[in-house]
């Protein structure tokens, strides 16, 4: 199972594949001097695409004008995609990043909270997965845990009143004596705070080891990637109040059949 990792940084993402059996090949990353733009894949080597391009323009907490970099980059990756011809990808983002277009992939937009990973911090991210075949993952979601703590985020090492490394690195699934040598502190929480938990980096990983066609169920238009069967269109109390929120964001009055493909910012996971 080789696979491609793009934007990798120092990939908490692609570790957490790694520990669940593919083999990855990571990409150039400014990080370490590299530019995705003039980067080109062979064709047919990967069997899939993972990556998170950078995700300020999107997100609902910056504080200026989004400055197109995001909107680049997410066009660089479908490009690198499209280039590389995977039987599947994987973006990883912020839940209000518009939807990923490209030709010939059936996308699936699903949200996922690390305290569903039985991660010890409390952080929403959002995963679109493409597939030719058309497949789905559906993942495996624990109860959220009551004790979990802030959300580890890049600015962390900013401050002066901070969580220690060890403690920090721990909540990210690395281990407390990880250690990236060279950096600043303030770079170090940031290479680190910018990752995907290893927790859900793992879940991910199994759910599109997994991967199925929906036959006999389809998924709850919610986007939390449950299956659902019969009549139903969401999984729980919690999707209906979600989905409600999403129709809600666009506008909608009637209820027809509102899905996160029409929604360019679905409401957080409960």
């Amino acid at each position: 199972m080789l696979i491609l990792s793009l934007f990798p940084g120092i990939d908490l993402l692609g570790r957490g594949f790694e520990a669940e059996g593919f083999c990855v090949v990571r990409g150039p990353d400014v990080l370490w001097g590299g530019d995705i733009r003039s980067f080109h894949p062979p064709a047919g080597r990967f069997e899939g695409v993972i990556g998170g391009p950078p995700c300020q323009d999107f997100s609902r907490a910056r504080r200026s004008a989004p400055t197109g970099y995001g909107l680049e980059m997410l066009s660089e990756f479908a490009r690198v995609v499209t280039e590389a011809r995977p039987m599947w990808f994987l973006m990883e983002n912020v839940p209000t990043v518009p939807t990923l277009d490209v030709h010939g992939y059936h996308v699936q937009r699903v949200d996922l909270d690390a305290r569903e990973c039985d991660s010890a911090q409390s952080r929403l991210r959002h995963f679109q997965y493409g597939d030719q075949r058309g497949y789905v993952i559906i993942l495996e979601r624990n109860a959220k845990r009551s004790d979990a703590q802030p959300c580890c985020m890049a600015s962390e090492g900013k401050r002066h009143v901070r969580r220690t490394w060890a403690d920090f690195c721990e909540l990210q699934g690395l281990p407390r004596d990880f250690t990236l040598p060279g950096m600043s502190i303030e770079a170090r929480y940031k290479a680190v705070g910018n990752g995907v938990p290893v927790q859900m980096a793992r879940v991910i990983a199994r759910s599109v080891t997994a991967a199925r066609a929906p036959v006999g169920f389809r998924v709850c238009e919610c986007g939390c990637g449950r299956p659902v069967g019969g009549r139903q269109v969401t999984a729980t109390v919690a999707c209906r109040k979600r989905l409600q929120r999403q129709r809600d964001l666009v506008g909608v009055t009637v209820h027809d059949m509102v899905t996160l493909f029409e929604c360019e910012s679905p409401g957080e996971s409960q």
